[in-house]
């Protein structure tokens, strides 16, 4: 795999926002709201799922914005947003570093709405931000990036990571 040459992250990157492997073992879960085939791990799927369809039965629809994303994918974004010209530390206020993403974990979503631009913090004010808030663990799923997080990494209201551990037990 050639990576898009980068500037190295900052010296303090690696203690503020943990190293992810990358998924090898993902299954399909839809498509996404660009109807780009999606992908999360078998345990992150079916939570997904059973998330998105409770909601859904409620009312409240959520969309799949983004799921599993690779290394390679990441360094493309990070690299269009510098050739924008954004700084590398602008940049990784709301991108990771290749290899530091959730989303190469296959665990991570982004979530959106109807009615609610994709990816903007207005996401906060939804029905289906107050739904998520009330119900996501009870799916495994907690928010990653709350205001004041220690990442340095931008709020993210649309931005949910499923673990199994945090699944409360039936």
């Amino acid at each position: 795999m050639n990576l898009p040459a980068l500037p190295p992250p900052p010296a303090d990157y690696a203690a503020r926002v943990p190293f992810v492997p990358e998924a090898g073992d993902l299954v399909h879960v839809g498509p996404d709201h660009l109807l780009r085939e999606a992908f999360l791990t078998a345990p992150a799927a079916a939570a997904w799922i059973a998330m998105r369809d409770n909601a859904a039965a409620e009312g409240i629809p959520l969309i799949l914005v983004s799921a599993f994303r690779s290394v390679l994918r990441q360094a493309e974004i990070l690299t269009g947003k510098l050739a924008k010209g954004m700084s590398l530390e602008q940049a990784l206020e709301y991108s990771a570093y290749p290899g530091f993403s959730e989303h190469h974990s296959g665990e991570a979503v982004d979530i959106g709405t109807e009615g609610c631009p994709h990816l903007e913090e207005e996401f906060e004010h939804s029905p289906a931000f107050a739904w998520l808030l009330e119900n996501a663990e009870r799916f495994g799923f907690s928010m990653s990036y709350p205001r004041g997080h220690a990442s340095g990494i931008a709020y993210e209201p649309w931005h949910w990571r499923f673990s199994a551990s945090r699944r409360p037990s039936a």
